[in-house]
């Protein structure tokens, strides 16, 4: 149950909602707790990166696809890393750790657009020296192995690896809002389920579809991280897909949940026309 029925017999919410974060803090700027978010989510994307990029070039070294991790295991390399940094980082910055994400919880209020920006340039900052490591410590399979660079596979338009994209990034954000609500949370507090663990699973199976498609971006610092160090003229070409498919695919689930699942704007109706002075 997420209500609860007080002395007085009205039926009150068990659950608060944090009130919407200012479109403009400059307060923020003041606090050390701003600049360790921004700290943390720097090192956890260059983390996610070096990972899953290593997985990727150390995949495509093998030369027998029984002796390397596989397509599942690159699946299991994003969708596990995704699990661990933001378990790590959640209590810090929230765990984004993906600039479609933020922009997703910017468009819901629940963080200032100070606050999104700074995380979407320490994000990007983080997954170029993510791959920038890969590339130290595996140069050659790095430069004749396509660099981990996100790219439109052979076979596919840009127009159906658009539309993957947006579809990854919508499950993915609409993943997000869903398992830190504050109503599901109050709703099934008995379930001992951390929010991380289906946040890294909606990456893995995202991963799993769309890798045949584009590589899977569905996180627009990955994709940039990796274009900017491997730098070749296909991976740029292809490379707007990978912003403005994740940053629909996040409208697109942020406006899903707020509106049609939380009923955000049947709510806002309704206090309207409760209010006498109206």
């Amino acid at each position: 149950m997420s209500k609860e029925v007080t002395e007085e017999g009205q039926s009150r919410k068990d659950y608060v909602d944090p009130p919407p974060a200012q479109l403009v803090d400059i307060n923020e700027l003041k606090l050390w707790s701003f600049y360790r978010a921004l700290i943390a989510e720097f090192i956890a994307t260059l983390l996610f990166l070096y990972v899953t990029i290593a997985t990727v070039i150390g995949h495509k070294k093998q030369h027998d696809a029984c002796n390397g991790v596989g397509l599942l295991g690159i699946a299991w390399s994003f969708g596990g890393m995704i699990f661990i940094l933001v378990y790590c980082t959640a209590g810090i910055s929230g765990g984004h750790i993906n600039p479609a994400v933020t922009f997703g919880l910017f468009l819901a209020r629940k963080v200032s657009l100070i606050r999104a920006v700074t995380y979407m340039v320490a994000q990007c900052l983080g997954a170029i020296c993510g791959v920038g490591l890969v590339k130290a410590f595996m140069n050659h399979e790095y430069t004749t192995l396509g660099g981990g660079a996100n790219t439109v596979a052979t076979g596919y338009n840009k127009g159906t690896a658009l539309g993957a994209e947006i579809i990854g990034t919508f499950m993915l954000v609409y993943t997000v809002f869903s398992a830190t609500d504050p109503k599901r949370n109050a709703r099934d507090s008995h379930v001992p389920v951390l929010a991380p663990l289906p946040i890294g699973f909606a990456v893995f199976m995202v991963h799993l579809a769309t890798i045949p498609i584009t590589g899977t971006g569905i996180n627009p610092a990955r994709s940039f991280g990796a274009a900017v160090i491997y730098n070749n003229g296909k991976a740029w070409d292809d490379h707007w897909i990978f912003w403005v498919g994740p940053f629909v695919g996040a409208v697109a689930a942020a406006a899903y949940h707020q509106y049609i699942l939380r009923a955000a704007a049947i709510k806002a109706l309704g206090s309207f026309r409760s209010n006498p002075t109206n």
